[in-house]
């Protein structure tokens, strides 16, 4: 049995989940550093909607039985026309977030609204770590029962 067959898809969602909400939050923490920089424009790492086409993709390409063709191996020659992003691929797009009311230096920096994406980005972060760390708990428990 191959190792990567232990690896389900929700491993690899939820540990790319919190590779990409550790880069959030230093985007964050940037911005909250910036505050007072004049011109700065905030950023922000935008990659739920490429993470859930991936996921969509990848349950797909395992639910079906007869075949659209897809690369199944990193080395493969991608198949013409699909747009196939595994989850591993899914890297974000930093776009800029300014306010709606820049201050008299340009600065678009809002603390509120930074502390409060700050917040948010940390519950799903620790949300996606307490999971994956219980998927990982349940693969050791099979492994010592397996003995």
């Amino acid at each position: 049995m191959p190792v990567e067959s232990l690896f389900n898809t929700t491993i690899n969602l939820l540990g790319k989940s919190v590779d990409l909400r550790t880069r959030n939050q230093n985007l964050i923490s940037s911005n909250i550093a910036n505050a007072e920089t004049p011109g700065y424009v905030p950023k922000a790492l935008e990659f739920e909607r490429q993470l859930q086409t991936a996921v969509k993709k990848t349950s797909s390409r395992l639910s079906s039985s007869e075949g659209t063709p897809s690369t199944t191996h990193p080395a493969h020659i991608p198949v013409k026309g699909s747009a196939n992003i595994g989850i591993s691929q899914v890297s974000g797009n930093i776009v800029e977030t300014p306010a709606k009311t820049p201050g008299r230096d340009g600065n678009a920096v809002e603390l509120e609204n930074e502390m409060s994406r700050m917040m948010q980005n940390q519950v799903l972060f620790n949300a996606s770590v307490q999971l994956l760390a219980k998927k990982f708990e349940g693969l050791r428990t099979a492994l010592r029962e397996g003995k």
